[in-house]
């Protein structure tokens, strides 16, 4: 049996550890930053109190060495316009699921994202979204995601931001 549990501020250091796997697993390539710190006081600070944007659900590790998380997923809820298909207009995007090399293959991904699955119908959102890669896809379409629609981005300069 799989034990997850509610990610905590705390664990915000192994979240953004997960997520730096995450992006190597994604592009082959390893990119420590200064986002890592940036990333750890933004997982904490969404993490923290009762209205918290962020969600997510863990594994612990094994117990071998330091403290650490085997996996996890996290995902943000969204208040858009209500619409005929979303009369609440509750949306959420599933982000950052990420199982630690030495733990892969054990269902912990699959575990990790029904437990946020269930955190988002808790609070009715209707719609979760998200980025799938290829070898991640038939994990989501065995839990029931399928292609939306094509959606278009734009990537703004960092240095456009002034705070």
């Amino acid at each position: 049996m799989i034990v997850t549990r509610a990610a905590v501020p705390e664990d915000a250091a192994e979240l953004v550890r997960l997520r730096r796997l995450m992006f190597l697993a994604m592009n082959g390539r390893d990119t420590p930053g200064s986002w890592e710190r940036e990333a750890e006081v933004t997982v904490h600070r969404q993490l923290t109190g009762p209205r918290a944007r962020l969600a997510g659900f863990v594994v612990a590790g094994d117990g071998t060495g330091a403290p650490h998380l085997a996996a996890c997923a996290l995902g943000t809820t969204e208040e858009r316009l209500p619409s005929p298909s979303h009369p609440a207009g509750r949306f959420g995007f599933v982000f950052n699921v990420c199982t630690d090399p030495r733990y892969r293959g054990r269902g912990y991904a699959r575990a990790t994202t029904e437990a946020l699955l269930g955190w988002f119908a808790e609070r009715g959102v209707t719609r979760v979204d998200l980025h799938a890669t290829d070898e991640a896809e038939p994990l989501y379409r065995s839990l029931g995601f399928t292609e939306h629609s094509t959606a278009l981005s734009l990537d703004l300069p960092s240095d456009a931001f002034v705070p």
